[in-house]
């Protein structure tokens, strides 16, 4: 099984420099970042609204705080199960693992609202445009994952199983789940998205946000069926029902609203300013 192979063969540390270690779990953030950074500069030229490489740094340096805190708080709200009121400290310990991607959306979201007071973007203008490079975050953070040995899946007999024995996995055969939702929520929504962003002229605001809410709750939803819930968690109802799929049903819901809404108003894309007007 090649893949069992190749996951037993990466070291989850890239580098360490004396008592320094640097994870591929923290490059994944800092590239995915990086990488979403660079999207909104060509999209929003693309679609010629004039933007500063100054500008895109504070938009990404805001959403960079927001997505870590909101990820953190995200997972100590909905898979903290009480462990943290009792520990309140360890909710600082984030070498320790635990971040929410529901809350990690949020953070994002209020970190490039506020970003954008200076920048100038219509606030849903910039939400497209951080949602086209967005998948490419999840594309890493989740093969950092694979990397990490964490959020495994069920056990199988195909010819790709891992098996995950050095992270607690036991001596069998699991779904990579995580290379699932890499190709799912990274690699296919940024190929929709990016292909939808090079049509002229640009599709009207809401439509980027809207398809990837749609997307992403749908992906995360299916591959959860593969995926082993978290275990302090367990299956909420059912035998299946986990909390990874009661917190993507929203954000369908919220997706096709957006996109029906996007339709209506059929608003361009551009500047607050032109919005007012």
């Amino acid at each position: 099984m090649w893949l069992n192979d190749l996951y037993h063969s990466i070291d989850p540390i890239a580098l360490s420099v004396g008592p320094l270690s640097i994870r591929w779990y923290g490059l994944a953030y800092l590239f995915g970042f990086f990488a979403t950074g660079v999207m909104i500069y060509r999209v929003a030229r693309r679609w010629r609204l004039e933007v500063s490489a100054d500008d895109v740094v504070t938009i990404m340096t805001a959403v960079a705080c927001g997505v870590i805190i909101g990820a953190r708080l995200g997972y100590v709200l909905f898979y903290g199960k009480g462990y943290y009121l009792a520990h309140p400290l360890a909710i600082l310990m984030l070498n320790e693992g635990g971040m929410s991607f529901h809350g990690g959306l949020v953070g994002a979201i209020v970190g490039a609202y506020l970003a954008n007071r200076e920048v100038g973007f219509a606030p849903l203008t910039l939400i497209d445009l951080g949602s086209i490079g967005a998948p490419i975050g999840l594309f890493l953070g989740r093969c950092a994952n694979f990397v990490n040995g964490e959020l495994w899946g069920k056990e199988t007999s195909l010819p790709w199983g891992v098996m995950f024995d050095d992270a607690g996995g036991g001596a069998v055969f699991r779904h990579p789940s995580q290379l699932y939702e890499a190709l799912l929520e990274g690699l296919v929504i940024f190929c929709v998205l990016y292909a939808l962003s090079r049509r002229q002229p640009p599709r009207p605001k809401g439509t980027f946000i809207g398809t990837f809410l749609m997307l992403y709750g749908c992906f995360r939803f299916l591959v959860e069926f593969v995926r082993l819930p978290d275990q302090q968690m367990g299956y909420l109802a059912w035998g299946w029902l986990t909390m990874g799929q009661v917190l993507s049903l929203p954000l369908v819901i919220a997706g096709v609203a957006m996109l029906v809404w996007a339709h209506k108003t059929n608003a361009p894309q551009g500047w607050a300013e032109e919005a007012e007007a």
